[in-house]
């Protein structure tokens, strides 16, 4: 039975914090209501089965333990600043009510927390951590940040949405493009962590990325016109990149959870229905000329590239060489560069690579992305300086943080020939 709570921890508490917040009208009483539930959970289900709908019975249940806690409180507290809130949580939503809930309390988390009067950084952290359940580690890692200043973040915003009132709604359509790129922001770094973990004994973590995948098409569904008109390009080629990556996922690890190169896929496991779906979903973001060209968009034109060559050998890394030229300069950012380096290097050699990555480490770009490490020591590998890739191989080890990376980077080292 642990399993089971555990498993639905997992994949509902998000979406049942979210209702809570909406009910009980705080961040900070709506999580401890969700652990009360869950605790609740724990004591009950072993003895009187799991109920037939566990998120209705999870809200529910935390409502009544918020209720609880304010009628506690009010021995401590004038009576007057709670009975107001009891009064308002005694209604129990209709249990169809909370199933569309589920989906537009979400959505309208989402909103709050990437509302304009929050700074950018803040609404990103907030929304990672409340929404999508994302560890102020995890969070930091995307930023590459400290844990404690992320935490500052996520505190503050809290704070401010309290204090300014900040209405938990999706706003009216002439208010989305002050928040959407906060929104695909956020989408973005969940569906990267669900990608490639930035700790733990898991590479590819698949029920985050399912989360993603589907706000994303939320979102979608939310931002197309009902005339007919096209949604904007940002969430169509934010929608293609993660359905082209997403395609891939069965492949990106072994029996052993042991990480597998994109050059050693099995391409014939990848999800063809995927990859065509994200096909529409580019073509139509890259005919929108009315705005210009999203790094999102790009970013899947670079992963369409991938996806359309039959065997590793045939990649076009020209192409992609190209396009990370000019994701480079709409998105400028030392990840895109040292991205845009290896693929110079596929296409030109390592040394053409090691020029641009030795670069950057002269200047001290992302000296503690392990990435960069790894990187530079696979092309000082391939071009035979054993010792140079030994020493590079060992700065990426010092600096991984999951499990399966780390046995990639042993299993390389281990490989380099003596000497």
């Amino acid at each position: 039975m642990q399993a089971v709570i555990e498993a639905l921890y997992r994949t509902q508490s998000r979406r049942v914090l979210a209702t809570l917040i909406r009910l009980l009208g705080s961040f900070d009483r709506a999580e401890e209501a969700l652990h009360e539930a869950f605790r609740a959970a724990l004591e009950t289900w072993p003895a009187q089965g799991v109920p037939a709908n566990p998120a209705a019975w999870l809200v529910s249940t935390g409502r009544f333990k918020a209720i609880d806690a304010l009628r506690r409180a009010r021995r401590f507290e004038p009576w007057d600043e709670h009975a107001e809130r009891i009064a308002g949580l005694a209604a129990e939503p209709a249990e169809a009510d909370l199933e569309q809930g589920f989906v537009d309390d979400q959505l309208r988390l989402i909103f709050t927390c990437c509302h304009p009067a929050l700074p950018q950084d803040a609404r990103v952290a907030l929304t990672l951590r409340e929404v999508c359940g994302l560890t102020t580690e995890a969070i930091a890692s995307a930023f590459l940040s400290s844990p404690s200043t992320i935490a500052q973040r996520i505190v503050r915003a809290k704070a401010k949405i309290r204090d300014a009132g900040i209405p938990y709604a999706v706003p009216a359509p002439p208010e989305w493009p002050a928040r959407l790129d906060s929104v695909l922001q956020v989408i973005y770094l969940v569906f990267n962590e669900s990608y490639a973990a930035s700790s733990g004994d898991h590479w590819v973590q698949a029920e985050l990325g399912t989360e993603a995948v589907r706000l994303a098409r939320l979102l979608l569904a939310l931002t197309t016109p009902a005339d007919g008109r096209a949604p904007p390009a940002a969430v169509q080629g934010l929608l293609a990149l993660m359905l082209l990556h997403d395609s891939r996922r069965a492949t990106r690890e072994d029996a052993a959870g042991d990480l597998v190169l994109l050059a050693d896929q099995d391409r014939s496991r990848w999800d063809r229905s995927l990859i065509d779906e994200a096909d529409a979903l580019l073509q139509q973001a890259l005919r929108d000329r009315a705005a210009p060209c999203h790094p999102y968009t790009v970013q899947a034109a670079i992963a369409a590239v991938h996806a359309q060559a039959p065997r590793a050998d045939q990649t076009d890394w020209a192409q992609i060489a190209g396009l990370y030229e000019v994701l480079l300069a709409i998105a400028p950012s030392p990840v895109i560069e040292l991205n845009r380096a290896v693929a110079v290097a596929m296409h030109r050699g390592p040394d053409a690579g090691l020029a641009l990555i030795d670069a950057m480490v002269a200047r001290d770009a992302l000296p503690r992305y392990h990435l960069l490490h790894a990187a530079r020591a696979d092309l000082l590998r391939r071009r035979g300086d054993v010792v140079a890739a030994r020493d590079a191989y060992a700065q990426a080890m010092a600096l991984v943080r999951t499990e399966p990376e780390r046995r990639f980077l042993q299993a390389r080292l281990a490989s380099l020939p003596a000497g």
